[in-house]
């Protein structure tokens, strides 16, 4: 296993809902659920509502609510723009 990291930003119109180092995003998108691990291709994907979860550097979940939305991937970054989030 890789010991590579994804830094990801989740953010909404309102604030920042989670920031840091994980080892895994999973989310739901137009074209169906997607599971993210670092090196994973360049991607931008339109959220859909449903869960969008975070396996965070320490092995700990969270897991969010989200309504529509963006989702970005590029060189081990993960940037998902929620219209509004939910934990």
């Amino acid at each position: 296993m890789s010991d590579k990291l994804l830094t990801v930003e989740f953010v909404t119109p309102e604030k920042r809902v989670w920031s840091g180092k994980a080892t895994m995003v999973s989310a739901r998108t137009l074209e169906g659920d997607l599971g993210i691990l670092p090196d994973h291709s360049p991607l931008l994907g339109v959220l859909v509502d449903g869960k969008v979860s975070i396996k965070s550097e320490d092995g700990t979940a969270v897991e969010f609510n989200v309504s529509g939305g963006f989702l970005s991937v590029a060189n081990n970054r993960v940037s998902v723009l929620g219209e509004s989030a939910s934990q």
